[in-house]
Parts: structure tokens; C-alpha cells; sequence
């Protein structure tokens, strides 16, 4: 089963909420696994969209606690390991989709393209990497599973 990676900020607009929330059900409606952070923000907007479509959620937490995840989460990982979860998301996504985001974004952006899972963003940072850019929540979920295929 295909699992793809969401990251972004603990808090958003709602414009980027929206962007997460379509991204969640796009990914669902291909049958894929969400894997992100499990809290707030981007996350929570990306599993919220995810699970109207029936889709699986995972959520990789920073705590010790699952009730520290989102509501939308279907299946929280507890980790005690802070940011360091982060390559856990990572690691465990066959494509990520970056949404917005902080340094906490740029951080799994980075540790994606070390370990060649290719990284689509979505009004997110713009650096001099082989980041699959996309103007939309369709366009990147499309352009996640076309990087599986390459």
C-alpha cells in the first residue's frame, strides 16, 4: 500500500488548511496511507480531508501521550522523540507533500531528499532543491504518485 507523507505547520491560514484538506482527500481517494505529525494545522487539515473520504491516517507524534493527536488521526505513533520524528515520517512515506511549513518543514523537506523520497511542495519553502513543485492540492497528490513510477 502506497503511503505518502504530509508536512506543514502546526497552525495555518485557511487557505493553506484548505490546501491540506484537499490534499488529505485526494490522497485517500487513490487508496493511499496519510502519514504525518498527527497534530494541528497542516496535519489535522490533511487527515480531516483524508478520513471524509474514508481514507487511513497515521499520525508520527513528537509526545509520549495519544491523546496529544488530532481527532482525524487513525493510528497514533508515540515516539518521545521530539523533532527527531520527523525522519520516522520521512522514512516511512513512499512520497511527501509539503504544505507551508517553518523550520519543522523545511527539516523533513531535507531529510526527504537525503534519503531520495521525492518531496512535492505546495506554497512551501522555495529552495535550490529537486523539490516537484504544484500550484494545487490535485496537482500534487497526482505528482506524488507520478514519482513513484519514475
Amino acid at each position: 500500500m502506497v503511503q505518502i507523507g504530509v508536512v506543514g505547520a502546526s497552525s495555518c491560514s485557511e487557505d493553506i488548511c484548505s490546501l491540506a484538506e484537499e490534499v488529505g482527500r485526494q490522497i485517500a481517494r487513490r487508496g493511499a496511507v496519510l502519514i504525518c505529525g498527527g497534530l494541528g494545522g497542516v496535519m489535522e487539515a490533511a487527515c480531516r480531508g483524508a478520513r471524509a473520504e474514508g481514507g487511513m491516517t497515521i499520525g508520527i507524534l513528537p509526545g509520549s501521550d495519544r491523546r496529544e493527536a488530532n481527532s482525524f488521526v487513525d493510528i497514533a505513533v508515540v515516539t518521545g522523540m521530539g523533532q527527531a520524528r520527523n525522519l520516522i515520517i520521512v522514512q516511512s512515506s513512499d512520497a511527501v507533500i509539503a504544505i507551508a511549513g517553518g523550520y519543522g518543514t523545511l527539516s523533513e523537506i531535507a531529510l526527504a531528499l537525503r534519503s531520495n523520497v521525492p518531496v512535492i511542495g505546495v506554497s512551501t519553502w522555495d529552495i535550490a532543491a529537486p523539490i516537484i513543485r504544484a500550484k494545487d492540492g490535485p496537482e500534487a497528490v497526482a505528482r506524488a504518485f507520478d514519482s513513484l513510477r519514475a
